[in-house]
């Protein structure tokens, strides 16, 4: 569990400092990160399968304390003054640092979705039941759809076109889902199959 939750928060950030680099696929357009982005919705899915909703929710808050620690951390490195035998500081500025919107919009994203994923998730299991891929793929599918245009309208309204780029990330990010839904199976949920564990009960050390 302690490896799954790892995964997933360093997907988030890995994410954030590739999402400097513009990816074309044909005449879609998307940041580079969106790839290992779009798997974060299936890794959190597992995480709530095992630890349950609150659980699910405690790591989405440490990601995102995590994702505000590196944007804060990334803009005071590139402020900070650098000596005149260091040819980099454009090319360093230009990956890290991001425009306040932009992180702004990324921050934002990530946790409203995040958390409907979370409560879909959950809901879907409880009332519902079924297949555990049906669940996985019900929620991403909202999810990732709310994401899309959370970030891309606070990122870029008024500046670029807002469903076009809507489009290209939801696509990339459903089909990667797709591809991943297999994963859900690795997570066994409580003891015997039955119940979420807690999340103290999870990562705590075997005898």
């Amino acid at each position: 569990m302690v490896l799954l939750i790892g995964l997933y928060i360093a997907c988030e950030l890995i994410a954030n400092v590739t999402a400097a680099k513009v990816v074309a696929l044909g005449a879609v357009v998307v940041p580079a990160g969106v790839f290992i982005y779009a798997l974060t919705f299936t890794l959190i899915d597992l995480i709530n399968e095992r630890l349950g909703k609150f659980g699910a929710r405690r790591v989405v808050a440490t990601a995102f304390v995590a994702n505000l620690l590196l944007a804060a951390y990334a803009q005071v490195s590139v402020w900070l003054p650098s000596p005149e035998f260091y040819g980099g500081q454009a090319a360093y500025a230009s990956v890290l640092g991001q425009t306040p919107r932009i992180v702004v919009a990324s921050l934002v994203a990530y946790l409203v979705a995040a958390l409907i994923d979370t409560e879909i998730f959950a809901w879907w299991r409880e009332r519902v039941g079924g297949y555990r891929w049906l669940r996985v793929l019900v929620s991403n599918t909202v999810s990732t759809g709310v994401d899309s245009f959370v970030f891309i309208t606070v990122a870029f309204a008024g500046v670029q076109p807002v469903l076009p780029l809507v489009r290209g990330q939801y696509v990339i990010k459903m089909a990667i889902t797709l591809v991943s839904l297999p994963l859900i199976y690795l997570v066994r949920r409580g003891a015997g199959g039955l119940d979420p564990v807690p999340l103290d009960v999870a990562l705590r050390p075997r005898p």
